[in-house]
């Protein structure tokens, strides 16, 4: 049975949902960034609107040339929300780009300043815990303990754009950071941050090596369990691109395994936590990369990147869906399980998935938009459900957000040009 949907703003900007964590923890509001359309960072304000009645709150406002966006919310009470914000009175040696902006979070119920997550150091000896260029995508663990994001190095961008690798990062509240200020553009931070992806500017062709990291997701509320029983706490999954044989890319799945005290964190491993002047920052003591997906040998290798995805665990932290084209070069949902193995193939379908996911609260659904329509999918079989009627132009494909308590799935469609926000009902 198709439900019905419902627009929720109607103003003539563009309203961008995050792929994840848009709604407050009570299921009743969704927060959103401003922008013309998609690709431009041009935002001034993070907002937010009940869908009961589409009332609009503005979060923040920035000032003095700081543009903001891409917002998420704390799973828990109260909600917090985590944005990226750009340098403010930006000029020709720093402005917005992906190796100079931060993440701030602000809380409710004050909305006081937005307290800076992530501290800057880009001045020789380096600050353990600090983060040498720009966060992005940050996003909160299940429990909101801790936060994930991707990363582009300044230090290295100087140096040669070509060895500034995205990687991805966490953030956690072992304490504030407060590097030592030899640049304007220094300054301290609420949380320590490190990179727990490994990369090299020059993979080895058909090795694991890999020259980026990005479109990660947290596994499981409490992580996952271990072939042996074992529960392994914290853990990310990610995607990797690989080199094959033929020196061509193809993007693998692959996860890193956190230590469960984040004290740990602050263990630098065999190479500094906060990188030096020839060399990316490193991975603490005790987290390992491996890969999941071996794809290099099928007809179509390699994760699927349009529609762009982010990789997203099962509550239960059993398996981790993603996007790859099946024989016959249709995009479908797969599974894999975070020990490995052979991928599960969820969808058949004729028609490819053309979005980014979320699963439901109680890991039997997932929320996607597949032949022009918001569908629910059963994970297990991957039967289609569709909640919205299907329409000559497709949902936009960024997000698509099932609730909290799994009533209702957020999405957005371009009208008169501009992305507006719309729920439908989730059943």
């Amino acid at each position: 049975m198709v439900s019905n949907e419902k627009q929720l703003t109607f103003d003539d900007r563009g309203h961008q949902l995050t792929n994840i964590n848009v709604w407050t923890p009570d299921s009743q509001w969704l927060a959103y960034d401003v922008r013309p359309q998609g690709s431009e960072f041009t935002g001034l304000t993070i907002e937010r609107v009940r869908i009961t009645d589409g009332e609009t709150e503005v979060i923040y406002t920035a000032r003095d040339g700081a543009h903001v966006g891409v917002v998420t919310v704390s799973p828990d009470t109260p909600a917090r929300y985590v944005f990226i914000h750009g340098p403010e009175h930006p000029d020709s040696e720093w402005r917005y780009d992906f190796h100079h902006r931060r993440g701030v979070i602000v809380s409710e119920p004050d909305r006081g300043p937005a307290v800076t997550l992530d501290a800057m150091s880009i001045t020789a000896p380096y600050t353990p815990g600090a983060l040498r260029g720009g966060s992005h995508v940050h996003v909160f663990s299940p429990d909101g303990s801790r936060l994930s994001f991707t990363y582009n190095d300044h230090v290295m961008h100087e140096r040669d754009p070509a060895l500034d690798l995205r990687n991805v990062g966490i953030a956690v509240p072992l304490h504030a950071v407060t590097p030592a200020k030899h640049h304007p553009r220094e300054y301290d931070g609420s949380h320590f941050c490190v990179l727990v992806s490994r990369t090299t500017a020059q993979p080895q062709p058909g090795s694991d090596e890999i020259n980026r990291a990005y479109e990660e997701g947290w596994v499981g509320s409490q992580g996952y369990l271990k072939p042996d029983g074992a529960r392994q706490r914290w853990a990310l999954a990610f995607i990797g691109d690989t080199l094959s044989v033929a020196g061509e890319k193809v993007p693998e799945l692959f996860m890193v395994d956190l230590p469960e005290n984040e004290a740990d964190l602050a263990l630098a491993g065999e190479q500094p936590l906060q990188g030096t002047e020839e060399a990316l920052p490193a991975p603490p003591r005790g987290v390992t990369q491996r890969r999941l997906t071996f794809t290099h040998g099928r007809a179509f290798p390699g994760i699927a990147t349009a529609p762009r995805h982010w990789l997203r665990a099962a509550p239960d932290g059993s398996e981790i869906a993603f996007l790859m084209k099946d024989g016959q070069g249709v995009v479908q949902l797969w599974g894999i399980s975070p020990n490995g193995g052979e991928p599960r193939q969820i969808t058949h379908g004729a028609h490819p998935i053309q979005s980014a996911f979320s699963w439901r609260a109680d890991g039997k659904k997932l929320a996607l938009v597949c032949d022009n329509s918001v569908m629910l999918c059963d994970a297990k079989t991957g039967a289609m459900t569709r909640l919205t009627k299907r329409s000559e132009q497709p949902p936009l494909s960024d997000a698509v957000v099932i609730s909290p308590d799994g009533r209702h799935v957020a999405f957005m469609r371009e009208v008169a040009g501009r992305a507006q926000l719309f729920i439908t009902e989730a059943h």
